[in-house]
């Protein structure tokens, strides 16, 4: 028996199937967006706190940016985007929308405690850590 290294002759080759590319508008990534979270709000609280704050805008016919503003947001959105864009695609029969991803780190929202309030102050006026110290203010 004799081995052939030669590829059969009738493998069958795989054609690029062109799939329609509908005009879409901002507005209607905007209202798909909206409506997702509305959604996922009620479904994963957890991914939608991380993700809530994204911009998506449309940058030309198939291509959107979407801005986030931290690495681990970024990788919950991950967890997402297939569901989302499967169904946005969808909604406005446009299959070939590119993603381009662009972080910035001035969307991010700190939570402000008490302790961090009373920190900003104490570096002001540092008596205060003295009376923090004598009377254990309760910061938590």
């Amino acid at each position: 028996m004799q081995r052939s290294d030669s590829k059969d002759e009738n493998e069958e080759t795989t054609e690029k199937v062109e799939l329609p590319s509908n005009h879409f508008t901002e507005t209607d990534l905007h209202d798909s967006w909206q409506n997702y979270l509305e959604e996922l709000k009620e479904k994963d609280v957890i991914i939608y706190n991380a993700i809530h704050s994204f911009q998506l805008k449309k940058q030309d016919e198939n291509t959107v940016e979407i801005i986030y503003p931290s690495s681990s947001a970024k990788s919950e959105f991950e967890k997402i985007r297939e569901e989302f864009f499967g169904r946005f695609m969808r909604k406005v029969n446009h299959f070939n929308i590119q993603l381009e991803y662009r972080k910035d780190v001035s969307m991010k929202r700190e939570i402000v405690t008490k302790r961090m309030i009373f920190d900003k102050f104490a570096a002001i006026n540092p008596v205060l850590r003295e009376l923090d110290d004598l009377l254990k203010f309760d910061l938590n």
